[in-house]
């Protein structure tokens, strides 16, 4: 049994869900999310919760019942609130800004890094080292603020670079003088 697939999916006021087969299409305050789950699962849908559970026991059909619950819970949750990632630059001259709607990185290049937002994605500068992506689709949030992060990712040594907020970056010895 499936501990997260058991539990149930209740929808917050303002938050419309409606079932075409296996599609479920999300639409609440911040946007609408859409997507078609795995024929493994079906979705029961009562007056304000939703449940995910497995056709059959077949071992895929356990497999896809966890997924399929957390992608549906991401879904509501989105639309509802939103999420957001926070990014740390570490280095000096290490700074970012915003033009416009685009995120401009100063990152140790000979050229500063311009970077666009995708639909449904905003970016906020909250001070000069630290950036916040927000959004409604946690699949979306997590892959922009991981290409952030790419542009120069944290480096062993000194920890120079761009690194999520807590992050843990295992640092090395350098080289050791003569003796």
């Amino acid at each position: 049994m499936s501990r997260i697939g058991k539990l149930p999916i209740t929808i917050p006021a303002g938050v419309e869900v409606n079932l075409n087969g296996q599609t479920v299409a999300v639409k609440g305050s911040k946007g609408t999310l859409q997507r078609t789950l795995r024929p493994e699962v079906r979705v029961v849908m009562q007056e304000h919760v939703i449940r995910i559970e497995p056709v059959d026991d077949s071992g895929m059909a356990r497999a896809q019942w966890g997924l399929s619950r957390t992608l549906v819970a991401n879904m509501v949750q989105g639309v509802s609130t939103g999420f957001q990632k926070h990014l740390e630059l570490t280095g000096v001259g290490y700074r970012a800004s915003r033009q416009g709607q685009d995120l401009v990185l100063t990152v140790g290049f000979s050229h500063p890094v311009q970077i666009a937002p995708p639909d449904g994605i905003e970016f906020e500068v909250v001070n000069p080292t630290n950036v916040l992506i927000k959004g409604y689709d946690k699949e979306k949030v997590g892959s922009v603020a991981a290409s952030i992060r790419g542009v120069r990712p944290p480096e062993p040594y000194k920890g120079k670079g761009i690194h999520y907020k807590g992050e843990k970056i295992r640092r090395k010895v350098g080289k050791t003088g003569k003796k």
